[in-house]
């Protein structure tokens, strides 16, 4: 019998992200190398644009900032969502597997953590031989666990309250792509603008900015593991 896909049209709505950086006119006068004080800020501006959105990708919450896009926390659908129980509980191996196998299709390209789990899951993996230490494409040193990269990010917090326990945090498993979690930018990504000199000071305006959102088109291709204590 003859079968085709069926698709529902669903809307994602592109958010501006950034902010502006001001250069001393002063400084620039007096410095001996003028592209280097450039440069440098707009480096540490972008820096600053990159932790938002990192933070924003885990945690965002459209209904409770309506500048900011979900994050895969409020994407994560209830029925990808593993428990450590009522009160949360210590990680064990067991639920790491289960969480892993919430991923259809595949195993999840990451495993993104707090450095307080990915401390708990290297005890857990170098006892029964399971944790993998390799390159990545970019020379980096990346640690494995049944061969999934294992990420690591300082906005997945420690203190989330589970029953009643108030130390949990999440584990979240992660396929990207565009049948899984995708990223949505519009044309040129991240833009550098020159605003020019300002009236209100004595300083040269930059710009930085992108219009960024993220989508899940799978909910099989994301799950998390709650309660996870420490």
């Amino acid at each position: 019998a003859e079968s085709t896909p069926t698709f529902v049209q669903k809307t994602a709505q592109l958010k501006i992200l950034g902010g502006d950086a001001d250069i001393d006119n002063f400084l620039i006068s007096t410095r001996s190398n003028i592209n280097d004080l450039e440069a440098t800020i707009v480096e540490l501006k972008a820096k600053a644009v990159r932790m938002k959105f990192e933070e924003t990708f885990i945690k965002g919450d459209s209904s409770a900032n309506p500048k900011e896009f979900d994050g895969i926390d409020k994407l994560c659908s209830d029925e990808q969502v593993v428990s450590m129980g009522t009160d949360g509980d210590y990680l064990t191996l067991e639920k790491l597997d289960e969480l892993i196998d919430r991923i259809k299709g595949g195993k999840p390209d990451m495993l993104l953590m707090s450095r307080r789990s990915r401390r708990a899951l290297n005890a857990l993996a170098r006892a029964t031989g399971n944790l993998m230490v390799d390159r990545d494409e970019f020379g980096e040193m990346v640690e494995f666990y049944d061969g999934i990269p294992i990420g690591v990010s300082d906005y997945i917090p420690d203190n989330e309250v589970v029953g009643s326990s108030t130390d949990c945090s999440t584990i979240y498993a992660i396929k990207f792509g565009e049948d899984g979690v995708c990223g949505l930018t519009s044309p040129g990504g991240l833009k550098v603008e020159r605003v020019g000199s300002l009236e209100s000071k004595d300083a040269t305006r930059i710009r930085v900015k992108w219009y960024v959102s993220i989508a899940l088109f799978n909910t099989g291709k994301l799950a998390k593991l709650i309660g996870v204590r420490g």
